[in-house]
């Protein structure tokens, strides 16, 4: 009854739209609309098809976090509770729908949280509500931070035959991000077509994951401000597509630039990348750990997190690497 009580009063194209409900000898039924697709978590894990492309995993990011931001504008807010790859459902188009209302609650206008006993999916929720019971639209914002996580990876989420300090995949994500080593977790299927722009936008959205999922929720975006740069970042795919049409029409056989060749609607573009252009991550600003080698050429990356994140409570941020991995 609490689904239906919410999601009645909500309306947008990113969530799923009930159509129905029947309550007969003591069961409760909803009907829902058709997701031919399955969900995320299917596609992620090749559960259904042969994988996403980054393009429609990016899209697909940026529609549920304008949906969960719809949620957290409503008057009172509605914190979802129970976002996760396996409640985002893709239509025949493969737009998403953010679905199961079940955990949701009704936040308080005049508080920045409330108090209730956590609950949620192991591994997606948010470990400073899971330690002081305080449900805020931040806790929304962890638990999206662990599905960009699970976009740019398609690792599980909860894997019990990866090593002790990588069972938790926000807990892995937080290290080699923090690291600046993105490319050890990006998922394989992507590295055929990954074109300089793929590559930086991907690194985009992993320090955007790495900021929600900061320990102390103050340090965390909100959803409208995930949302607004994760629709930048799409954006800047239509810019280069648009720059790379242009720079084709002109010779480039004189140009100090690397480029590869791709149809775009039956037209051959030369798509051009400078030399030498990947970029890492800006955060940290420092050489990655994984690729620091000392004088006598022995490697001195840290053997876990501890050796550089040494607060006792504290998450990483955009400024600061301190914070401790929730385990």
């Amino acid at each position: 009854m609490n689904e239906i009580k919410l999601i009645s009063t909500v309306n947008h194209p990113n969530l799923v739209r009930l159509l129905g409900y029947c309550l007969e000898k003591g069961e409760q039924i909803l009907v829902y609309e058709f997701m031919p697709n399955g969900t995320l978590s299917q596609h992620l894990q090749r559960e259904r098809g042969k994988g996403l492309s980054w393009t429609v995993r990016l899209t697909i990011a940026t529609e549920t976090a304008h949906a969960i931001a719809h949620l957290h504008s409503m008057t009172p807010p509605i914190y979802h509770r129970d976002i996760k790859s396996s409640n985002i459902l893709l239509d025949y188009n493969f737009n998403s729908k953010v679905a199961d209302f079940g955990l949701s609650r009704l936040g308080m206008l005049d508080d920045s949280h409330i108090s209730t006993a956590p609950q949620g999916t192991p591994g997606y929720v948010d470990p400073q509500y899971h330690q002081n019971f305080h449900l805020s639209d931040k806790s929304d914002v962890y638990s999206f931070g662990v599905v960009l996580v699970e976009i740019i990876t398609a690792l599980k989420v909860v894997d019990f035959s990866r090593h002790h300090s990588e069972i938790n995949l926000a807990a892995l994500a937080i290290e080699k991000i923090g690291k600046g080593c993105v490319d050890d977790i990006i998922d394989p299927l992507l590295e055929p077509n990954r074109d300089a722009w793929t590559l930086s936008s991907i690194h985009k959205v992993a320090e955007l994951a790495f900021r929600c999922l900061a320990f102390h929720r103050d340090m965390r975006p909100s959803m409208t401000e995930v949302a607004d740069e994760l629709e930048q970042i799409r954006i800047s795919g239509w810019n280069t597509v648009d720059d790379n049409v242009t720079m084709s029409s002109s010779s480039v056989s004189s140009s100090p630039f690397n480029g590869s060749e791709r149809s775009i609607g039956g037209t051959i573009v030369k798509k051009v990348a400078a030399i030498g252009s990947r970029r890492r991550l800006g955060v940290p600003q420092v050489i990655p750990d994984c690729l620091k080698i000392t004088e006598d050429g022995k490697d001195t990356s840290p053997n876990s997190t501890q050796d550089i994140w040494l607060s006792e409570q504290s998450s990483p941020s955009t400024n600061s690497l301190l914070g401790n991995v929730v385990r």
